[in-house]
């Protein structure tokens, strides 16, 4: 029965893409010269399961460019060839390449075709380099070229030796799937080998004991066949020979010994290596362990249709289905014969649905949940990439890679944070040799750090560069017209300027930095989250940017608040303290903005039925509750009629199902069916503003305009 492939296209690419990240992290570790078996194998394997996926899927491009890459880490790996920089600069063009292709392929779009020959191109001319043949006759030597370096060239008759490692079948893989596969490509015969076979009471059910020596006569290729074992070849001895080559006899083949480098002209047959080169396949005496790991991180901001789940998330998942199954069958018996004398144990049964539900709901939300690693993991690479940029030298400290928060988030907070990095690199940290006249080390810090606090996810970007010169950014507002002349603003006030459409202090424009374009978008887009970015800077010494993130955006605790006949919510972490109305705290600005004090501080007052233009229940201040709140480092008073209850909601966007509304992040639908807005706490606070902001900063300490 034909296998409709078309189902395991999207696992992989996904688990191509996952290798790429890998093979990133692994050349970025590595230095010229370097003998990191491990990291080298790691990076072989990744290439070799895209290739050969690649292959499988109909991807003859990615397939073919892959092939060039294996061939020159096969030797690098076999000692053949020296890792170098120029080796490290390509492989690491050639992962970004290879994630270009892989998304035209998600996407069935082109990918650019003029930038993968050019880079195959530097890679076939780096194959080429420092190549060494072994002497061969002239006659044999024209068949062994035609044969190994050309993986496509026909072959009349082949030896395949295949021994599985004890637990190959394990993991899936059929024996007789590949032979009826070989058989496909020609006359196909196979010859068991028990010697391994251990007695009846030592076997292990699921263990592969046996081998086969096969020979397979026809026109095939040697692609052709290694397609068939490209699963296995982790799990195995494979050696494919070629004993017929375009009908010329091997005979008394010279080929390189791949443990003592010389030449054995004792061999009557020339294995074929499963790449390009002309030594025999590896045969190892025992299973490798250098599987490619932590399959689980991926990049950030690179949006995918799945997720992997830890199991214990899913066996939480399946206990709790299971206790509301419980609880369900317990209620259904009280609507079969229900009598006043079980009252008592509906309402417990309801009190346990109540429960099953909530943590159904939690167990579901923390499904979503994924580590900050996946945004953080394309730093490494960028960071490599400026230092060469710039001529600077930086080194990147991460940690809570592990904080989780929503994958939806997590997609949209990538490309905010890759903004603010590389704002720290071009403009906060500086080249090594005014580092070292500043009396700092030559190289760099850049500190990317993830924690939570109370509802949010905080995420700072620190370095320890030249800091912010809050003289210069208030010169220059005032040259553009922003702030008046003479004018003094606190500290927080300058730096907030950063953040205006089209401003920038920088001396020169790059094409990384310094149009005055992307930090209004970075608070926009972090804004559009639900969250708010700050800065802290010290001249001379560094520069921290802390951005605050809410940890999903489906679900929110959230206050119910009644204002004549409307519902709102606000969210209770935007919430300080609710409190009752005294009028000897209140204080009116000409006429318009009213303000309350509060302790030491002076609040504005935000009437929300003003607000929104609806009909309260009072429209004076005794009569309703103030709630203070919080958002983007401001605080005001909500007025409101009543307090009602606390509770978790289910946020449905406003944007998606009607419109874009100022001061409203979403709606939810509450348990009697009803619409409920949902408050965007600085959104109100924007709004409102205009009336109290030309008259706040004129309040002298009595709370009086002066």
């Amino acid at each position: 029965m034909a296998i409709d492939m078309e189902q395991f296209k999207a696992t992989y690419i996904e688990e191509s893409l996952e290798g790429l990240d890998n093979m990133e992290s692994n050349l970025l570790n590595l230095a010229p010269g370097s003998k990191d078996e491990d990291a080298i194998n790691t990076i072989f394997r990744a290439a070799h399961s895209i290739k050969g996926g690649g292959a499988t899927f109909g991807f003859a491009d990615i397939s073919q460019f892959t092939h060039v890459v294996e061939t020159l880490l096969d030797q690098i790996r076999n000692g053949q060839r020296e890792i170098t920089q120029q080796a490290i600069d390509l492989f690491l063009q050639s992962v970004d390449c290879l994630r270009e292709m892989l998304a035209a392929a998600q996407n069935n779009s082109q990918a650019d075709e003029m930038r993968i020959a050019d880079l195959k191109s530097q890679l076939d001319a780096l194959l080429a380099s420092d190549g060494a043949s072994s002497p061969l006759n002239e006659a044999v030597a024209v068949a062994a070229v035609e044969s190994t370096a050309d993986p496509q060239a026909k072959t009349s008759e082949w030896k395949i030796h295949f021994k599985p490692f004890p637990n190959m079948l394990a993991t899936g893989n059929d024996v007789v799937r590949m032979f009826r596969e070989l058989e496909e490509l020609g006359e196909f015969q196979a010859t068991v080998n028990f010697a391994d076979l251990p007695a009846l009471s030592d076997m292990g059910v699921e263990d592969s004991y046996l081998g086969w020596e096969a020979s397979l006569k026809g026109e095939c290729t040697l692609e052709q066949i290694k397609d068939i074992f490209v699963w296995v070849e982790d799990e195995c001895e494979l050696e494919i020979t070629a004993t017929t080559v375009n009908g010329i006899k091997e005979a008394q083949a010279a080929v390189t010994d791949e443990n003592s480098g010389k030449c054995a002209d004792q061999h009557h047959e020339t294995p074929i290596a499963t790449t390009t080169s002309s030594a025999p396949i590896a045969k190892p005496s025992v299973q490798p362990d250098n599987k490619i790991k932590d399959k689980t991180e991926r990049r950030s901001g690179a949006e995918s249709s799945s997720i992997r789940v830890d199991i214990e998330k899913i066996d939480s998942l399946i206990n709790m289905v299971g206790e509301l199954v419980i609880t369900q069958s317990m209620l259904s018996q009280f609507g079969e014969d229900f009598a006043l004398e079980n009252l008592e144990k509906l309402r417990d049964g309801l009190g346990q649905l109540e429960r099953n539900t909530r943590e159904l709901q939690e167990s579901v939300m923390r499904i979503r949940m994924i580590p900050i690693s996946f945004a953080f993991n394309r730093f490494p690479r960028m960071i490599h990439d400026l230092c060469n940029k710039f001529g600077k030298k930086v080194q990147l400290k991460l940690s809570g890679e592990s904080t989780e928060l929503d994958k939806t988030v997590m997609e949209k907070i990538g490309d905010p944070l890759v903004h603010l990095v590389r704002n720290a690199m071009d403009h906060g940290i500086e080249t090594p040799e005014v580092r070292v006249a500043a009396g700092k080390p030559h190289t760099g810090t850049l500190h990317l750090n993830a924690f939570h606090q109370g509802g949010n996810i905080v995420i700072e970007i620190s370095d320890d560069g030249a800091g912010i010169n809050a003289e210069k950014i208030l010169k220059k507002a005032i040259e553009r017209g922003l702030v008046e002349e003479g004018a003094e603003l606190p500290q927080a006030k300058i730096y907030d300027l950063l953040f205006q459409p089209g401003f920038s202090t920088a001396d020169k424009i790059t094409d990384v930095s310094g149009r005055g374009v992307g930090m209004d978008v970075v608070r926009k887009n972090i804004q559009a989250l639900g969250g708010t970015v700050d800065v802290q800077s010290t001249l001379g010494k560094g520069s921290t940017f802390t951005v605050r993130l809410p940890l999903t955006l489906a679900i929110l605790d959230g206050q119910l608040v009644r204002v004549g006949d409307h519902t709102y919510i606000i969210p209770l972490v935007s919430i300080v303290e609710s409190l009752q109305v005294h009028k000897k705290n209140v204080n009116a600005i000409a006429g318009k903005a009213e303000l309350y004090k509060l302790r030491d501080e002076y609040l504005p007052i935000i009437r929300l039925y003003e607000a929104f233009n609806i009909s309260p229940d009072s429209t004076s201040l005794e009569n309703g509750l103030l709630v203070v709140v919080e958002g983007e480092g401001q605080k005001a008073g909500l007025l409101v009629d009543d307090l009602l209850a606390q509770q978790q909601v289910v946020i449905k966007s406003l944007e998606t199902n009607f419109r874009r509304v100022d001061g409203l992040s979403g709606a939810t639908i509450l348990g009697d069916g009803t619409v409920a807005l949902i408050l965007d706490v600085a959104g109100v606070i924007r709004v409102s503003q205009g009336r109290f902001n030309s008259h706040h900063d004129s309040i002298n300490a009595d709370g009086v305009a002066a």
